[in-house]
């Protein structure tokens, strides 16, 4: 047998489950095994770095109250559609499915102008060249904005001109494509109202200001619920539009968000101080720093958007049924993991302030101490997801028995597949992506999603015939793989990247 070597100054995950399965045991030699081949320099936990807590959750918590917000008003949506006869759901979902590529593109816009905006932010408050440190900074806000009014008028474009061309794509029932059509016309400018607003909120956390989209939130939240209530069901005299109600209260909300925190950024904000004539300014200096860390995010996170609608188009192409039942489990996952996704904004704001202000070796120890925060918020969202399925599912009355059950199937595979999910997320969106690693990171999603999940999926769905549960399995198994991965790339320190001001 192996000895457990252990310290008061260090600890990892293998000697805590040492602690369970004594060394005696096989599970206990296996895990013997691991702890000498893949020993720990930093601790998972540590209670003495409350400072450190205390400073992740300031960050994360209205960021994930926002999300929660926001996970609110598209339940709401989901519930409301899903009262409608027929397959309104269904086809407001695979529209949305669409609409949520451009959603991640613009997350990726923004969290990859965060790595630089937060490095550059540090190197601001600790002195270092803070003109050049600024002027980078209003430079970086300045091509985030502009490459993202330029995203939303492509998408808007295609959207107004082959709506029904994109719904075909996600399935071949007319009645589907004609409804998802009606909903696509009144989604046309909520791009370039969404696409700002999501952006500009990420350059605002990144320096720290989180409570005023917070606040934001919380009265678009009112905004969209009124105006679903007023236009899908036609009540307080507006005309009853169903479908397409459902995507003009979305756009009220939405001009309403973008309106507050986009003029925030152009008139109050001092922290960046970006104003409008700085839409104008000289950005080729920045411009291939920029390039460098902030593209790879965007083609990343464009690849996650393709390989997440590869998923809806699995599974929408089964049937409707297994359609309705994955739309019904869409809002329940993404409330689970709110805290997670605070989390991760939260990791790659702290994670590019430390690296701006120089100190490597506590930005290591954070990075562990992210992964394990990471495992203890996945258990926590799957406990989650198991305590609140039966509720949820039970709303939806106007969604036929087998989906139902159907989607009971799917919460279970969701509990598993989310501890993995929220751990390997903390560190690939957050940490490792805050140090800078985003063209290693574009590669682990291209690999894992592409020749793992995806084609097991397919075979899973298509050749096996085989039940929902096991379907959702195998189309996320990339989860799986990619936490294991990102705890050798913290461990090896390799995804610290040089950032300069670009001058």
């Amino acid at each position: 047998m192996f000895p457990i070597v252990t310290s008061s100054s260090t600890i990892n995950i293998f000697e805590v489950l040492l602690n369970i399965f004594p060394p005696e045991s096989p599970n206990g030699t296996i895990l013997s095994y691991f702890a000498i081949v893949f020993p720990m320099k930093y601790k998972f936990f540590d209670k003495t770095e409350s400072g450190f807590y205390q400073n992740v959750f300031t960050l994360a918590l209205p960021i994930a109250l926002q999300s929660l917000v926001t996970v609110g008003v598209n339940m709401l949506d989901t519930i409301m559609v899903g009262s409608l006869p027929g397959n309104a759901l269904f086809s407001t979902n695979l529209a949305n499915s669409f609409i949520s590529i451009y959603h991640i593109l613009c997350m990726g816009l923004g969290m990859g102008a965060s790595v630089l905006v937060s490095r550059y932010y540090g190197m601001k408050e600790n002195g270092d060249d803070a003109e050049k440190a600024e002027h980078a900074l209003r430079q970086t806000v300045c091509l985030m904005l502009r490459l993202t009014l330029l995203l939303a008028a492509l998408f808007a474009a295609a959207t107004a001109l082959i709506p029904g061309t994109i719904m075909s794509m996600y399935t071949d029932e007319a009645e589907v494509i004609a409804l998802g059509t009606s909903y696509f016309k009144w989604s046309v400018p909520t791009y370039f109202f969404l696409g700002v607003s999501l952006t500009t909120t990420i350059a605002l956390r990144s320096v720290r200001q989180v409570k005023l989209p917070f606040l934001v939130s919380i009265g678009a939240f009112f905004i969209n619920l009124g105006a679903n209530y007023a236009f899908i069901f036609g009540k307080l005299g507006a005309p009853r539009m169903e479908v397409a109600g459902a995507a003009l209260g979305t756009l009220i909300a939405r001009i309403f968000e973008a309106s507050m925190i986009v003029g925030y950024l152009l008139i109050v904000d001092t922290k960046i101080g970006f104003r409008l004539k700085h839409m104008m300014m000289e950005t080729k200096s920045i411009a291939s720093e920029y390039v460098r860390i902030s593209i790879p995010v965007l083609i990343s996170d464009g690849i996650l958007a393709i390989g997440n609608n590869t998923v809806t188009m699995v599974i929408g192409n089964l049937g409707p049924v297994i359609g309705s039942a994955n739309s019904i489990t869409g809002p329940t996952q993404q409330l689970s993991t709110v805290v997670v996704q605070g989390v991760c904004q939260a990791g790659a704001i702290v994670t590019g302030q430390t690296l701006g202000t120089g100190q490597k070796e506590r930005t290591m120890k954070q990075g562990f101490l992210f992964f394990g925060l990471g495992i203890g918020l996945g258990l926590l969202s799957a406990l989650f997801i198991l305590l609140v399925k039966g509720p949820v599912i039970a709303f939806y009355t106007g969604v036929e028995a087998e989906a139902r059950l159907i989607a009971d199937d799917l919460m279970i595979a969701i509990s598993l597949i989310i501890v993995f999910q929220a751990t390997n997320s903390i560190m690939t969106k957050g940490v490792l992506r805050g140090g800078g690693d985003t063209r290693m990171l574009m590669l682990a999603d291209n690999i894992f999603l592409w020749t793992i999940a995806i084609p097991l999926g397919y075979f899973a769905g298509y050749v096996l015939h085989l039940p929902a549960f096991w379907i959702y399995i195998f189309l996320k198994s990339d989860q799986i793989v990619k936490t294991f991965w990102a705890l050798l790339r913290l461990r090896s320190g390799k995804w610290i990247k040089k950032i300069t001001t670009g001058k």
